[in-house]
């Protein structure tokens, strides 16, 4: 219960205060190019920093590590709540960034602790369905206290909340600490990743306005790969204190869910995006009825979230992933059929299946890639497979957004296709599910042995 309030504080952030921001724009007199990155400082700073965390909670105890996010988390969101200025909120954004790459791979690691083995997809529907809720109630909730009362309490809330769920967490929750070796970081590697996935992020974030032939994307993407390059010799000569080890690297089981996830986040975020920008600018409703009107999507991920924990030691991993993996493959595609004429109904059967789709796969992608590597690195892992969510999300909204913005003028020419684009990187997700999530489709046989004389 505990792991999981903590969870839906941190997914609520990402999606109550998208609400909020012309209220923001209006109260601090300043533009939505400036105060949109009260949204980006946040998730730029988390994505980036989460590998790290995770690599932290593994060596110096998942416990320590929560604790420590959660007091950055809700110490800096009492900060954003009293922010005085645009500039003073962006900072406390950053900071909470940095909590919540604590507190994310240190949930992770010890929820799936905390429960045995034979439970292990349970961990994993527990903490995607409650990022499932959180995501859900976010806009409603935002919209609510926007309206009622101030954006300022949607940051305000988080500070009981997380007080809360460090109080059961000290009281009820006891793993094992990490054994006492040598805890010596990976200073060259965190910085050869961070400065690469910060340049990447930026330039797939400013690619809209800039465009992809500009000389400061083109100048982060290549700043970017060469980092990303470089990360590799500098994790080998690490040998034992790599930021990454090299058996996480090398493990096959790990990397197919981690590539799954990526190419599949790519519809996931869109639909985030363009499902509400769809409502808003060609049905005409108002922010809290775009809210309301991704319920049946996000409300059905939650729940759906919660069901596939329990079938996951039941079915196993592969129907699961694959049947999720063929939703959000179809997803995109139903979007894609919305045309000039369309309402709100037309979205429903998409919104549905994608929320089937989400629901079943993430926690099964999840669970396969983190109980395939050593308990002791289970946080890094969890860490490293929200990473490539993240940087899959981003890649995918940047190539969506040039299809948008490319396609004719009518804003539904834009919608349709870019949900196309969607369904064309998901199939490659669900090829990769269907032949490796959750082990290899079809293996080799063995040769067999000489027998003995």
């Amino acid at each position: 219960m505990a792991m999981a309030v903590a969870v839906v504080v941190i997914a609520n952030d990402f999606s109550a205060i998208n609400v909020a921001l012309p209220t923001m724009e209006r109260d601090f007199g300043t533009d939505i190019n400036t105060i949109q990155w009260v949204v980006n400082a946040y998730a730029l700073t988390f994505g980036v920093l989460i590998v790290t965390g995770g690599r932290l909670a593994d060596m110096f105890g998942r416990r320590n590590a929560f604790f420590v996010g959660s007091a950055i988390f809700a110490s800096m969101s009492a900060l954003g709540g009293a922010a005085q200025t645009e500039a003073m909120l962006i900072g406390a954004r950053v900071l909470m960034g940095i909590g919540g790459a604590l507190m994310w791979p240190a949930i992770l690691g010890m929820t799936y602790e905390l429960l045995p083995e034979e439970r292990a997809g349970l961990a994993g529907g527990i903490i995607i369905g409650a990022a499932g809720l959180g995501n859900a109630i976010g806009p409603l909730l935002g919209g609510v206290l926007t309206q009622e009362l101030s954006w300022r309490w949607i940051f305000f809330l988080n500070v009981p909340i997380a007080i809360f769920a460090v109080a059961v967490t000290w009281m009820l929750v006891h793993v094992k600490e990490p054994d006492p070796g040598e805890r010596r970081l990976d200073y060259a590697g965190i910085a050869a990743i961070s400065t690469g996935l910060v340049s990447l992020l930026v330039a797939l974030d400013q690619v809209a306005d800039w465009g992809w032939s500009d000389p400061r994307v083109i100048a982060l993407l290549v700043l970017a790969a060469a980092m990303l390059v470089a990360f590799l010799p500098i994790e080998r000569r690490a040998g034992s204190h790599a930021l990454i080890p090299r058996a996480v690297m090398r493990n096959e089981n790990f990397t197919a869910s981690c590539l799954a996830i990526l190419f599949m986040s790519a519809t996931f975020f869109a639909s985030l995006l363009y499902l509400p920008q769809f409502m808003a600018k060609h049905l005409g409703y108002s922010p809290l009825e775009a809210g309301v009107g991704m319920l049946p999507f996000l409300a059905t991920f939650a729940l759906v979230s919660f069901v596939a924990g329990p079938l996951y030691n039941r079915v196993g991993a592969k129907p699961l992933a694959v049947l999720g993996a063929a939703c959000i493959t179809v997803a995109p595609f139903l979007f894609s059929q919305v045309d000039s004429g369309s309402g709100y109904d037309s979205l429903l059967p998409g919104m549905l299946v994608l929320g089937l789709g989400i629901g079943s796969f993430y926690p099964t992608a999840t669970t396969a890639g983190v109980t395939s590597v050593d308990d002791s690195q289970t946080s890094l892992a969890g860490g490293i497979v929200y990473m490539f969510q993240i940087a899959g999300g981003s890649i995918g909204l940047g190539l969506t957004t040039t299809v948008f913005s490319g396609a004719t003028p009518p804003f539904v020419d834009g919608i349709q296709a870019a949900f196309r684009l969607d369904a064309a990187l998901s199939l490659i997700g669900l090829l990769i599910a269907i032949g490796f999530v959750g082990g290899r489709l079809f293996t080799r046989p063995r040769r067999a042995e000489p027998a003995e004389t």
